[in-house]
């Protein structure tokens, strides 16, 4: 599709190496050309302001999942019919049929024994004094979300690296998800054959999917794409937001003081955290019809791109949005997205990212970076590959 001479261009790959590692240097450029800017390399029309944004994740009508929201067309032909890629009451059935498993009460009943995990987790870094923050921030999600799912012991060592590719895929059809398409397919087999073997552990989600398709409830071939639409996102996400929040502690040691005085902050600070370092950077949207956004005209089947990482710093939005605060109002913050499509699993990721907040609080005096961070390549997801810290005990 050709850009329209109306729109400013971006010329910019903002999928490329250098942008996923300077990614907020790429989305002051493009709001700063406007509300709507056409992303020359992908043919796609970039929202980087948050009033635009919000307004597509709300408008579930005029702009679409179920024609995928991958930036590459084979992602968007076999993720047909998973729960990320529907609409209407298609969307709502796939939701229903493990809602229940992610009601604040069911969530309250998981408070304890997360607490206590990441209590334990925080204990062992401590002792060992120098870490990696990612692995840190990797433990307890690996602890919690295999067996909220239903997810084998067997097969759980690829997890992350199947969780990075799925992300990787939905992003354009570039060498990152190309060199990342095996394992993204591994993680299909494999949850295929849990599927076909009923190996999902008694009791979680991937048990009751087997069930519900047992009674005709759900058709089988949908129970492995419902099992990894709720598997990959639970991990990485709240992988992000854990190592964002180490980092960001780590230096503004001024922040993690007032954390600790004030250990109330944790909700805001999760918050500001997901503000700050979003860990989705962005979705598509397909136009179902012609419409107009932001005085721009859009016309049917053109495709938008939600940019959540750059609405989520947007000044006409937020006072000093460079600014990392956890004082500040950030409830209304996109990165756990919008509407009908807002992340399922947020109560779970906000509740596994509070209860580290809260082991650290207890047991650390303060949080020291030890050498330069590394970015993870990765197409969808905003986090770090690598983060050395030294956690100083209370």
């Amino acid at each position: 599709m050709p850009a329209r001479t109306d729109v400013p261009v971006y010329r910019a790959d903002i999928y490329s190496a250098a942008a996923i590692r300077d990614t907020h240097t790429h989305y002051a450029a493009l709001r700063a050309l406007g509300p709507i800017a056409w992303l020359n390399k992908h043919k796609v029309y970039a929202l980087p302001r948050y009033a635009e944004c919000k307004a597509v994740l709300l408008d579930e009508e005029t702009f679409i999942s179920g024609e995928g929201v991958a930036l590459n067309p084979l992602a968007n032909r076999v993720g047909r019919g998973t729960t990320l890629f529907s609409d209407g009451e298609d969307h709502s059935r796939r939701r229903g049929q493990v809602a229940h498993r992610l009601t604040p009460r069911a969530l309250r009943a998981m408070t304890a024994t997360v607490e206590g995990q990441a209590a334990a987790i925080v204990e062992a870094a401590v002792a060992a004094r120098n870490i990696d923050g990612v692995g840190l921030a990797a433990a307890l999600p690996m602890s919690v979300v295999p067996d909220l799912i239903g997810w084998p012991e067997e097969g759980r060592e690829h997890l992350l690296r199947w969780a990075g590719a799925a992300f990787d895929s939905l992003g354009p059809l570039n060498r990152q998800s190309v060199r990342t398409l095996p394992s993204s397919l591994g993680m299909m087999r494999y949850a295929r054959r849990v599927v076909r073997d009923r190996s999902v552990l008694d009791g979680s989600m991937g048990h009751d999917l087997v069930c519900a398709a047992d009674e005709g409830r759900v058709p089988r071939a949908e129970c492995a794409t419902m099992m990894i639409d709720y598997l990959a996102p639970s991990l990485d996400t709240t992988i992000s937001a854990i190592s964002s929040a180490l980092y960001l502690f780590a230096t503004h040691p001024e922040q993690w003081n007032l954390l600790k005085a004030d250990p109330s902050l944790i909700p805001n600070a999760v918050n500001e955290v997901v503000r700050y370092e979003s860990p989705i950077r962005a979705f598509s949207r397909s136009v179902a019809r012609d419409t107009e956004l932001a005085g721009t005209p859009l016309p049917k089947s053109s495709r938008v791109l939600v940019v959540y990482g750059s609405a989520n710093r947007d000044p006409l939005e937020w006072d000093e949005p460079e600014t990392f605060d956890i004082r500040r109002d950030a409830s209304r913050q996109l990165g756990f997205g919008q509407g009908t499509h807002g992340c399922a699993g947020q109560g779970l990721a906000r509740m596994e990212t509070s209860a580290m907040l809260r082991a650290l609080v207890n047991r650390v005096e303060r949080i020291e970076s030890t050498g330069t961070p590394e970015w993870a390549l990765n197409n969808l997801i905003h986090r770090y590959e690598y983060l050395p810290l030294a956690l100083i005990p209370a």
